[in-house]
């Protein structure tokens, strides 16, 4: 009997071990203080993303005045970038330096990578269900969201491995802006769904021109059918439409397929008749849809303001705009009864610091961004749709989806419309595998189409052996070359330390069970 209560024993403190190191993954050390000090006066600091909408700017200010007015003894200083690869670059500056910012608005495929780095990113699993302070808890001295509340699609984005390590902020997809008054022009009608084969054929047919040089259809010398603005979100989601592989959670690469050769070779023969482009090789598709001289542009629903020929926001010359009916559409569907899309926009995360008090506020104002607020006030800015139910479901954000096209302002048709594809397909959107080297795989496949098009412009064949070799220079640019699928060498990198303490564990509580049978079984002889 004594030999079994032994080996309990020792199991039981195996367990003990074990849920110890499994804790501090989840949390990387951060131990959620009891109650939060409000007599301690705390600095956090917050990184934002903003381009040139001040009203943006506005409501972050407005959003951190009314949090310090509610915990007056926390000051929060912003940091606005021009670009979430900017805010990306400095963080893996900073990890290593020990001076990342408190709150951060940041993607996962950045977390992931974040994450390397040990006890870097605060997990928030114990935050979101704690009584006091995490959704709707007790002391929060505003009206936050129940975890329920919040779009459960938008949330499960946000976990990276089993557990969560972000909230979302704001979140939109893409869509596809469609000059109406060109296609008609053309003798097309628009189908309910639009389809890569639709796209391609009024494109072609849009490219003909007059005696004189000019194009028939817009009586001008520039016409660029078909503009990609995110060419790595093309390929992405041509693939998922397709059930062909991308990549996968445990980091597989399965890119370079046969599916992808043959999206490449079609991009390739559009691309040299002059029926499609890339933002990166002609420039934004917003201007060139303004101008009558793009009939499909694909860009972010948070895009919305810049396009149409009423847009609030536009980057060319009152004179050079063109009048045309806006159509906002699904991008294009390879399958248009099934259709695919995929969603996108900034989350925010915590990284970890020395004092649990900097941790806990820094989740409270976090938190407080998802507040109606905050939720609505931004959305209105764009094309973003609100991450809470909360909010989408309000008096206030209804009245706002309802009023569409009552001005060219705040409730600019294209936008409005933008925001309610969104809502309309949330169950159709999907995102990729998170995980140390994602981000890279994302660049890999916007770079396959960007080279394609570059090579077709420059008189190149695109065939078999040339997409042999670019499948080959792709992997060595973007150090893809051991992130294999299938019987191929895969290695992912060194183990995280968690990971090879919890190895270490094992082997020793084996090496220790193995001791005790065998102490027992001599003893019996």
């Amino acid at each position: 009997m004594r030999k079994y209560k032994v080996l309990v024993l020792l199991f039981l403190t195996l367990l003990c071990v074990l849920t110890g190191c499994h804790g501090k993954r989840v949390n990387n050390g951060f131990e959620i203080p009891d109650k939060f000090d409000e007599s301690k006066n705390i600095e956090i600091s917050f990184w934002a993303k903003n381009d040139t909408n001040v009203t943006q700017s506005k409501i972050y200010q407005q959003a951190i005045d009314d949090f310090e007015k509610l915990y007056p003894n926390i000051k929060v200083n912003i940091r606005l970038y021009t670009d979430y690869g900017k805010i990306y670059n400095d963080v893996i500056t900073n990890i290593s330096t020990d001076t990342t910012p408190d709150v951060c608005v940041t993607y996962p495929d950045h977390i992931a990578t974040y994450l390397t780095g040990e006890g870097t990113v605060v997990g928030l699993d114990e935050l979101f269900k704690n009584e006091k302070y995490g959704f709707g808890g007790s002391e929060l001295k505003y009206d936050s969201p129940e975890i329920d509340e919040i779009v459960p699609e938008f949330l499960k984005e946000c976990i990276v491995g089993q557990n969560h390590y972000a909230i979302p902020y704001m979140r939109s997809t893409e869509a596809c802006y469609v000059n109406k008054t060109y296609v008609e022009k053309l003798g097309y009608t628009l189908p309910k769904t639009l389809t890569w084969d639709f796209v391609y054929e009024v494109s072609e047919a849009a490219i003909k021109k007059n005696e004189d040089g000019t194009y028939k259809v817009n009586g001008q010398k520039v016409m660029i059918p078909f503009i990609y603005k995110s060419t790595d979100n093309m390929m992405i989601q041509s693939l998922k439409q397709l059930n062909a592989g991308y990549s996968d959670v445990t980091g597989n690469v399965l890119l370079f397929n046969d599916e992808t050769r043959e999206i490449l070779k079609t991009i390739a023969g559009h691309a040299k008749s002059g029926a499609f482009s890339t933002f990166k090789i002609s420039g934004y598709p917003a201007n060139f849809l303004n101008a009558g001289q793009c009939i499909f542009a694909v860009d972010s629903t948070a895009g919305a303001t810049w396009m149409g020929s009423d847009a609030p926001l536009v980057d060319i010359a009152e004179d050079k705009i063109v009048e045309f009916e806006t159509e906002v559409m699904t991008i294009p569907q390879y399958d248009p009864d099934n259709p695919k899309m995929i969603s996108q926009g900034p989350s925010i995360c915590l990284f970890n610091k020395e004092d649990p008090q900097q941790v806990l506020a820094s989740w409270l104002f976090a938190q407080y961004l998802l507040t109606n607020d905050v939720q609505i006030a931004y959305s209105q800015t764009e094309g973003y749709v609100p991450v809470t139910l909360k909010a989408q479901q309000s008096d206030e954000y209804r009245k706002y989806i309802e009023n569409e096209g009552i001005d060219t302002d705040k409730h600019y048709e294209v936008k409005i419309k933008a925001a309610k594809l969104l809502m309309s397909n949330t169950k159709n959107t999907f995102v990729t595998a998170v995980f140390n080297g994602s981000a890279s795989v994302r660049d890999a496949a916007g770079g396959l189409i960007e080279d394609v098009t570059k090579s077709v412009r420059r008189k190149k064949v695109v065939d078999d052996e040339y997409i042999d070799g670019l499948y080959k220079d792709i992997k060595s640019l973007y150090h893809l070359d051991q992130r294999q699928a299938g019987n191929e060498k895969v290695e992912l990198g060194e183990l995280p330390a968690e990971s090879k303490a919890l190895i270490a564990v094992l082997i020793i509580a084996w090496v220790l069970i193995g001791a005790c049978l065998l102490y027992f079984r001599k003893k019996r002889v």
